[in-house]
């Protein structure tokens, strides 16, 4: 029978509505997850955690005690009876601090001790002692760029307009004060008035300036996870390799080894061994190649290496039992669930409170968003355990444990039904009948 030539094989409707269909659907899934996450956020926006300090002690005014701190809080609170989308969360200067220190809000704003004696001099009659001059009331917007920039960023532009929208209140109520002192005010005393406060942003939980502005924690775990899964389909390939299923190319030459009959089982318990001796290198030159020879800004190196290596020993171990499972559409599958569903979902960048409800929903099981919490914490927390650090790795044991035992179930499955990888005697083709197969090993 003659064979088909190349040319022949482009003829085939087969070849092109087969790839084409593959081509499609994973473009198209592409888009819409990446694309689909981010598209929106600030209408997705949905309880951002934003911390509210007052700290305020208040101040005597015409016979009364004033607390302006309180006004603020209360008007920022009535502000979001009705918009959703940020969580004011009120607590104490100390709490704040560990909140933005464990990543658990993206910003605070802050009503410092003297506010309302600071205000409140502004309306007194008396002036300033002499070589003295009047404090000028501030509030303080705290930015958290290791909780996401972008998350940051939205926290330091609801805090400011919070502060802006009290310092018009307060401003009103200073010039019907000194409207009811029958003293006329020069326009340029007219205008501070109107606008008292101050609003001061500076940097709650700085990060190094090696730390890519607090996105290097998503970008080290984007390459474990990128490592895991290309250290799985090199161990993949190589091991078929090693029993005789795959050729070889070296350049013009191709080599095969002598098919050695084994069970998948045993295949799949060799691959993972392999994966976890590449998992070892792989994760040690990450580190080497970032911490050592980038400069990156790091702390806690040892566990920082742990972490590496189990990292993307489990993300390869799950790639290999999806490989053993679905076979080459497996390799598709494992780029899906660790890298198109798991980006968008990871609340890396965009927060996840920003993200649309279905993937706030793939957010509690997707890898990549358990993994970047984990480096949070190891790199921008002091490896705090409540920081993320917990969660990821249990999250990781589940995985892992769920990969194992899916893949050797699946696998132990196609043994007891006599789906053998053994190569057809007439084309040297893999069969997976048990009419083409002779028991395999093991």
């Amino acid at each position: 029978m003659p064979q088909p030539t190349p040319p022949s094989v482009l003829r085939r409707p087969r070849l092109w509505i087969g790839t084409g269909l593959i081509a499609a659907v994973v473009s198209m899934l592409f888009a819409l997850l990446y694309v689909g996450g981010n598209v929106n956020p600030k209408g997705n926006l949905r309880d951002l955690p934003v911390a509210l300090v007052n700290a305020d002690s208040g101040a005597d005014a015409g016979g009364r005690h004033v607390n302006l701190g309180d006004q603020v809080v209360a008007g920022i609170q009535k502000a979001a009876e009705g918009d959703k989308s940020f969580d004011w969360q009120v607590v104490s200067r100390e709490e704040a601090d560990k909140r933005l220190g464990r990543g658990k809000v993206f910003g605070a704003l802050v009503i410092p001790k003297d506010f309302s004696a600071t205000v409140t001099a502004l309306a007194s009659p008396q002036p300033a002692p002499q070589g003295k001059a009047a404090t000028p009331p501030t509030l303080t917007v705290l930015t958290n760029q290791s909780a996401g920039s972008i998350g940051s960023s939205m926290s330091s532009q609801a805090a400011q307009k919070a502060a802006h929208a009290a310092s018009a209140r307060i401003g009103q109520e200073l010039l019907k004060q000194a409207a009811a002192q029958k003293a006329p005010l020069p326009t340029a005393a007219q205008l501070k008035l109107a606008d008292p406060v101050t609003v001061t942003v500076a940097d709650g939980h700085p990060v190094g300036s090696r730390s890519a502005m607090g996105l290097s924690a998503f970008y080290y775990a984007l390459v474990l996870v990128v490592c895991g899964m290309l250290g799985a389909n090199l161990v993949n390939s190589q091991v078929d390799t090693a029993l005789g299923y795959l050729h070889t190319d070296y350049g013009p030459v191709r080599k095969r080894e002598p098919v050695q009959h084994t069970s998948r089982v045993r295949t799949l318990a060799v691959g993972m061994a392999l994966m976890l001796g590449m998992a070892l290198v792989m994760g040690t030159l990450v580190e080497v190649a970032t911490v050592g020879i980038l400069d990156m800004d790091a702390s806690h190196l040892g566990l920082l290496w742990l972490y590496s290596v189990a990292t993307i020993a489990v993300v390869g171990i799950g790639s290999l039992a999806l490989f053993a499972a679905f076979g080459t559409p497996g390799m598709l599958l494992a780029t899906i669930v660790f890298v198109a569903m798991a980006v968008p979902s990871s609340g890396a960048t965009v927060p996840l409170q920003a993200l649309p409800g279905f993937f706030r929903t793939l957010s509690e099981f997707e890898p990549l968003r358990q993994i970047t919490e984990g480096m949070r914490a190891i790199l921008y927390y002091g490896a705090q355990a409540d920081a993320g650090l917990t969660r990821a790795w249990a999250s990781m044991g589940i995985a892992l444990v769920a990969a194992l035992v899916f893949g050797f179930a699946v696998t132990r499955l196609y043994d007891r039904k006599g789906l053998h990888r053994i190569p057809s005697p007439a084309d040297g083709s893999e069969t997976a009948t048990p009419e083409a197969a002779a028991p395999a090993a093991g």
